[in-house]
């Protein structure tokens, strides 16, 4: 058996990459190599592929959990089993896992096919599927993703555009309402006017980015010329500060504040509060009155 993997992350909520991904007929439609998937009924279907040759089989749906994982094995034709598995990566972001076991055809072509690298080919064209389908599924327009719309998932290189599909998926694809011209034409309609919605919210974007980043340099600019200003400011005031200081260093110690405040009780302004005075300032205090226990007159016993 040969074995193969793939994964891609869809912006979208799991429940609705789960949905989208498990209407099988609809893998025609962005996949390049699917060429048919028809219902036998709700579990049973019919699956034609071309990959150098043309494989077909019946599979029938197995191992299946909601919004997490879809699985297969054919009951005839090509062998083969899959599983694939989705996981949230948050509210808007999912994760799709593909994994696939096959049979190579018996006889010296199909161990010759894999060993010139179909083996490789098919694996790189389906992960080159699976970024189609990522895609589509985030330009879809609003609204788009749901299975009834799933017209939407249609891209350049599938098998359909190609018209590479087989007449059983042609009956299929023309009895489906969203596959009329009409629709078609809707459709593309649709997508036009979400790009155009899309391009102008990135041109609105980008100028609210230019608008915000000039309020900025405008603000920048604004600060730096005051900073000047204040700086010449300074060197203009510095000739006075410098001469006040000089100035105020000669005062006369009898105009200090200690000896303006001789009025208000103040004991150390009545002297003058020289730093050079040769006694200690605290020595002018006067001496307070003894008390009269200090003044009385010794004990006669003593």
């Amino acid at each position: 058996m040969v074995e193969h993997s793939a994964s891609v992350t869809v912006k979208a909520p799991v429940h609705q990459v789960y949905r989208l991904f498990t209407h099988f007929n609809d893998f025609p439609k962005f996949m390049s190599f699917v060429k048919e998937v028809t219902y036998y009924d709700e579990s049973r279907s019919h699956w034609v592929v071309q990959m150098f040759r043309e494989y077909e089989w019946d599979a029938v749906n197995e191992d299946c959990i909601e919004n997490q994982q879809i699985g297969w094995r054919s009951t005839r034709g090509l062998q083969n089993s899959g599983k694939v598995k989705f996981r949230p990566l948050g509210p808007e972001r999912t994760s799709v896992e593909v994994y696939l076991r096959y049979a190579p055809p018996s006889g010296p072509l199909g161990e010759l096919g894999e060993v010139l690298g179909v083996s490789s080919l098919f694996e790189t064209a389906l992960q080159k599927d699976l970024r189609h389908f990522a895609n589509m599924v985030e330009q879809a327009p609003s609204g788009a993703l749901d299975p009834m719309s799933s017209h939407y998932l249609f891209h350049s290189d599938s098998a359909a555009s190609k018209g590479l599909v087989t007449s059983k998926q042609k009956e299929a694809m023309a009895r489906d309402p969203m596959m009329s011209p009409e629709a078609l034409a809707e459709r593309q309609a649709r997508i036009e006017q979400e790009t155009a919605r899309l391009s102008r919210e990135a041109a609105e974007r980008a100028e609210q980015q230019r608008q915000r980043a000039e309020q900025a340099r405008q603000l920048a600019e604004q600060q730096k010329k005051q900073l000047a200003a204040e700086a010449a400011r300074r060197r203009q005031e510095q000739p006075r500060r410098v001469a006040a200081s000089v100035d105020s260093s000669e005062l006369d110690p009898r105009h200090t504040h200690a000896a303006i405040a001789r009025h208000l009780g103040d004991k150390d302004g009545t002297r003058v509060r020289d730093p050079h005075f040769r006694q200690d300032p605290m020595t002018s205090r006067q001496p307070s009155r003894p008390l009269k226990s200090e003044t009385a007159q010794p004990d006669a016993r003593s």
